[in-house]
């Protein structure tokens, strides 16, 4: 068989398969086919390595199917920190045993890789749901209290309701519904981590619809975060309709 069969082959076999297909060219002398042959095991060890990784995400999830629970929720935001804009949570109720290859904190993901995951969460999910608040309501209640609001209502949002919430640290006091708080959630649970990615992914896209309407602000890039550049724009052009003046004051 020539090589580039060989190549084709091997780069066709989803990672899982690609030790059985490799065998029969592990005999191959020739040294095109032996970078070919190297090349798949990494591949194939990558994917061991990332299954170990998503299993370990998995764990939280485990326990809680053993224990007897059927639907398990985790909850995410993002934007608690931005100067402008709104707070943005999902909930995410994920197959039994999926393991979505890649899912992570989203802080640890490029927007690219966000935005992909985002499409198979959403495809792949048994049930998604977006709550937010937005800039008024943040500097009303504060941004804590405008999380958890918007956290309940996803919640509750989704169907079919969980029978457990996992959260990243957050305790959400309106629900009677068992939850697990857990510090760090986003990167020790795969529920809590896919719902930080489309927690981000919607609130970015939200940020670009600001940045038509707000230019000035570079919104498109700081998603409303306190960059020297945006702080700088503030103190020049002051605030516009969606900063939040509790994040604000002093800036002036």
């Amino acid at each position: 068989m020539d090589v580039k069969k060989i190549s084709e082959i091997i780069k066709n076999t989803e990672a899982e398969a690609l030790p059985s297909v490799l065998k029969p060219f592990e005999k191959d002398e020739r040294a095109s086919v032996k970078r070919l042959v190297l090349s798949g095991y990494k591949r194939y060890n990558r994917y061991l390595d990332e299954l170990m990784r998503l299993r370990e995400m998995s764990r939280f999830e485990a326990d809680a199917y053993a224990e007897g629970h059927t639907y398990i929720a985790g909850v995410d935001e993002a934007g608690r920190g931005p100067l402008a804009g709104p707070v943005v949570t999902a909930a995410v109720i994920l197959k039994r045993g999926a393991l979505i290859e890649g899912v992570n904190d989203s802080k640890k993901l490029s927007e690219k890789k966000r935005e992909e995951l985002f499409d198979i969460i959403m495809r792949e999910a048994v049930s998604v749901s977006v709550a937010m608040e937005d800039h008024n309501v943040i500097d009303e209640i504060n941004i804590l209290n405008a999380t958890k609001k918007a956290m309940t209502r996803a919640v509750l949002s989704l169907e079919p309701l969980p029978d457990l919430v996992l959260t990243d640290a957050v305790k959400l006091d309106e629900i009677e519904i068992e939850q697990k708080n857990i510090i760090k959630g986003d990167a020790k649970s795969i529920t809590v981590a896919a719902a930080s990615i489309i927690a981000k992914v919607t609130r970015d896209r939200l940020m670009l619809k600001e940045a038509e309407k707000y230019p000035e602000y570079g919104f498109e890039s700081n998603k409303g975060y306190g960059t020297a550049g945006h702080i700088a724009v503030i103190k020049e052009l002051g605030l516009c309709p969606i900063h939040r003046k509790t994040f604000t004051k002093g800036m002036l």
